[in-house]
Parts: C-alpha cells; sequence; structure tokens
C-alpha cells in the first residue's frame, strides 16, 4: 500500500483496517533491549543493550514523525525502557508533542518520587507485567523477587493517586488458574487487568512448549474472558478462540502492518511487535523517508494488508471468525502462513505441529551470555543453546551508553 490507496467508501471499520491505515493507531517501541531481569517467555530476548540503539536526538526525531502523522499513541516498552538514562525525559518530550505514552515496565524504578510525577502527568499510561497472582507462579519465569518489585510499584502508583494503571499478564498454562486472583489484584490496586497471548518468539519459542495454554486451559480463558471481558483488555491476543463459537471484545483480527507495527532500538521496522524477525522487518526509519516511507510504502506491508486467502483453514466454518489465527504463532512453529494456528481450537494446529516442519532459527538474540542472580528458576532447569549475539554488546546493560 502507498498514501495514496483508496478504500472502498462502504468499507466496514475492520475492512478499512485490513486494507491499513495511513498512519498507525498505535504502535509499540522497544527503546532498548537492557534489562534488569531474563524472564524465560522474552519475547525480544532482551539483556543486553545494542550499543547501535538510537541517541536521544534522534529518538526526538521519531517522535517529531509520529506527531506529523497523528499517531495517537506509542507503547513504549523493551528490554525494561526506564534503565534508559533519557526514558524520562522521552517520555515528557512524547506527551509535550501531543503522542500519548503507555509504558511497560517490571516496576524496579516505579519508586514513590516517580509514581508522584506520573499521578501528576497527563496522556501517559504505566502498564506493570506480572506473570503469577503468586509469588512461586510469577518468580519462576520473570526471576527472583520480581513479584515483589511489581507489587511495590502498584502500591506506589496507588498512594501517589495515579488513576487505573494496568497490571499486564502473558497467559500461561501455570497461571491460567490464577484469572479471578488477577482481578482480584488489579480492583485492589485500582487497575485494569490485560491479558495476552504467549508467543512461541524469542526465550518464548524455548519455552513455548512447556508454557502454553493446554487446550482445555483454552477453553477455560474463553469461557472467563466471555464472562468478564468487558472489563479486561486484550488487544488482538485471542482472536484465534473465537472458533469456541463467538467472537471475544477487543479487535479480532491481525493488526500487524495494518493498524499497528513494532519499532525496535536500533530503529528497524517490524509488522508485529511479536515478530521481531528478519523475515517481518520492513525497513529502518533513519534511511531515506523515515518511518512514514517505511510505514506507506513498504513491500512487507503491502502484501500484508492484500485480502489474505484462508488456504488450508478455509473450508472451517470458523475461518471467518477465527482468521486462521495469530501469523508469530504460526511462523515460529514452524507452521505455513495460510495454515492453522498452533493453538487452533478445533484441534487443527495439533495435527499439524505433529507433521513435517521446520522452525526458524532466532534471528538475533539480546541474552545475558551467563546467568545471574536474577535469572527465572524456568531457565535454570534447561533451555536451548543461545543463538549468538546480533552485535557485539556488553554484558552490562548500560555499557557503551553515553546520556
Amino acid at each position: 500500500m502507498t498514501s495514496t490507496t483508496v478504500r472502498p467508501a462502504n468499507a466496514t471499520l475492520i475492512e478499512q483496517f485490513e486494507r491499513g491505515l495511513n498512519a498507525p493507531i498505535c504502535l509499540t517501541w522497544e527503546l532498548t533491549y537492557a534489562c534488569n531481569l531474563e524472564c524465560a517467555h522474552c519475547l525480544s530476548s532482551s539483556g543486553r543493550r545494542d550499543p547501535r540503539e538510537l541517541s536521544t536526538a534522534q529518538c526526538e526525531a521519531v517522535i517529531d514523525e509520529l506527531q506529523r502523522m497523528q499517531v495517537f499513541y506509542v507503547n513504549i516498552g523493551g528490554g525494561e525502557p526506564t534503565i534508559r538514562p533519557d526514558f524520562w525525559h522521552l517520555l515528557e518530550y512524547a506527551v509535550a508533542h501531543q503522542v500519548g505514552v503507555k509504558f511497560s515496565t517490571n516496576g524496579s524504578r516505579i519508586t514513590p518520587e516517580r509514581a508522584r510525577f506520573l499521578a501528576g502527568t497527563d496522556y501517559v499510561d504505566v502498564q506493570i507485567s506480572l506473570d503469577g497472582a503468586t509469588a512461586e507462579v510469577n518468580d519462576y519465569v520473570r526471576g527472583p523477587g520480581s513479584y515483589d518489585t511489581a507489587v511495590t510499584a502498584l502500591t506506589n502508583l496507588r498512594d501517589a493517586g495515579f488513576r487505573d494503571a494496568k497490571i499486564s499478564v502473558v497467559c500461561t498454562r501455570d497461571n491460567i488458574g490464577q484469572l479471578d486472583d488477577f482481578a482480584a489484584l488489579a480492583e485492589t490496586y485500582g487497575a485494569t487487568l490485560r491479558l495476552t497471548r504467549l508467543r512461541p518468539s524469542g526465550r518464548g519459542a524455548d519455552v513455548w512448549d512447556e508454557l502454553h495454554p493446554l487446550p482445555e486451559q483454552q477453553r477455560v480463558l474463553y469461557d472467563w474472558l466471555t464472562a468478564h471481558g468487558d472489563n479486561v483488555l486484550t488487544g488482538d491476543s485471542f482472536f484465534h478462540l473465537a472458533a469456541f463459537g463467538s467472537a471475544l471484545p477487543g479487535l479480532n483480527m491481525c493488526g500487524a502492518g495494518r493498524v499497528v507495527c513494532l519499532i525496535d532500538p536500533v530503529g528497524d521496522v517490524y509488522a508485529c511487535p511479536f515478530a521481531i524477525h528478519e523475515e517481518f522487518r520492513a525497513g529502518n526509519l533513519l534511511e531515506d523517508g523515515g518511518f512514514q516511507r517505511v510505514w506507506q510504502d513498504s513491500e512487507l506491508f503491502a502484501d500484508l494488508r492484500l485480502p489474505q486467502s484462508g488456504g488450508a483453514c478455509s473450508a472451517c466454518r470458523f475461518y471467518d471468525t477465527c482468521r486462521g489465527g495469530c501469523m508469530a504463532a504460526k511462523f515460529f512453529t514452524g507452521l505455513p502462513m495460510d495454515g492453522p494456528d498452533p493453538e487452533c481450537v478445533q484441534g487443527y494446529g495439533e495435527a499439524a505441529l505433529a507433521g513435517d516442519r521446520t522452525v526458524p532459527a532466532a534471528s538475533q538474540d539480546h541474552s545475558r551470555r551467563s546467568p545471574t542472580r536474577n535469572q527465572p528458576v524456568m531457565l535454570q532447569i534447561g533451555r536451548r543453546p543461545a543463538a549468538p549475539p546480533v552485535t557485539a554488546c556488553a554484558e552490562s546493560p548500560l555499557a557503551g551508553f553515553t546520556p
């Protein structure tokens, strides 16, 4: 698609979305791969920063461009974005330029003072990652002490008067049974619960077989969302569950390259926040034309915005509801893009996974080279050997960074 593409005047909102918009409604921006944790399921294999990451001035230029394109807000993540010394400056710069900010954090730097600052700042939303309603479940995948850190951050935000923080949960087979407990935690802290799907990307590929919800748990999740979904955020995480019967609240389509995308720490633009892989790289915003050229004119995004074939799923009576499931989940499990989702609730994914397939190698890995005290129990049990790092990053998250 280019910026001159004409869309049918009588198209529905979803059809407009599928053809792509002239600017994303929102986008995810990973500011850094540096992180003080080593979560077992990290979709970007974060740990060490990439010394090529965008400078403060380059980040400001990106924000200026997003303002010109009238992007509503950015989802800032990482890594742990607050590790960057200029994070708070960039947050203020974005807000001052009419670009709202939602940032995801493990909470380690949400001190009482920072919480008071956030409570007094408009157009900022804070999302605390918590993957277990108890320390036992959470710390297994996120590392020792991470549950207490997240709860302390939520307490600081609540006590400072910050309204409607988000508790962001990646659904796993270990925490599906804690959905009511997560909802109770959200109520305790005056927060909103956000559930997302575990994707087999980054380090998540190493642990997906052990962590992704079992078929019977998929049904539990669907029934729970049917009963409570109006008060829970899901984005486009669970449209594959619609094949149980009816669509759930949220965006029931794959928004990759259509209404969302991802900017990584070095300015590479990917179609999907869950597909940080060369296969889904659309360009780099440091090249001529900047982010707008990548979004409006890249061949990858143009292909994604074309009408999609149902492929092997077209004969299924639920195809119009689930749209074949998640692109990233299929790619990282070695399934064809026009085949069933690996977690297809009608069982077709299990049959596909049992067949011949080639799981793609990771195109980059910023994981720490040696264990630290923050390493989750799950990583200590064993994982496949790490891929060579994409760059000669230093072991320290901040090595080579000049404020």
